[in-house]
């Protein structure tokens, strides 16, 4: 099952508070500032295998009791940024189990060996005719 098949929305919790920034006089009066938590280490929709993804792929922003924490305060309303807040939670979670790619090591063409010889030869020969002794 995907990530983005399950549905974390029952066990996410947010916490509102005032926002800096735009708003004017809604800034002082209304809590428009997002802060969503969902706890990992308690979370019955995930396998043990995918919490320790979490734990180490988003550490920076996980606190010690293993709770991952997003908080959004760009919008003027507050469900807008609960939306961006739920938006991002799943955009990183789908980040954290992309598997990168193992580079292979491979070695440099004969043809690209000798080219890059004569670009040299052709430099160390340029520089030797600007000598005033030669």
């Amino acid at each position: 099952m995907k990530i983005s098949e399950k549905k974390f929305e029952a066990v996410l919790f947010f916490k509102t508070s005032r926002s800096s920034g735009k708003g004017g006089q809604n800034v002082n009066k209304v809590e428009t500032k997002v802060e969503l938590n969902f706890d990992i280490i308690h979370s019955e929709l995930l396998t043990d295998a995918e919490k320790e993804v979490i734990m180490k792929k988003l550490a920076n922003r996980i606190n010690k009791a293993g709770i991952l924490k997003i908080v959004v305060e760009s919008e003027r309303s507050q469900l807008f940024n609960k939306h961006l807040a739920i938006a991002k939670f799943y955009e990183l979670l789908q980040k954290a189990f992309i598997k990168k790619k193992k580079r292979l090591a491979s070695k440099p063409s004969k043809g690209s060996v000798e080219k890059r010889l004569e670009q040299k030869k052709a430099h160390s020969d340029k520089k030797i005719l600007r000598r005033k002794d030669f």
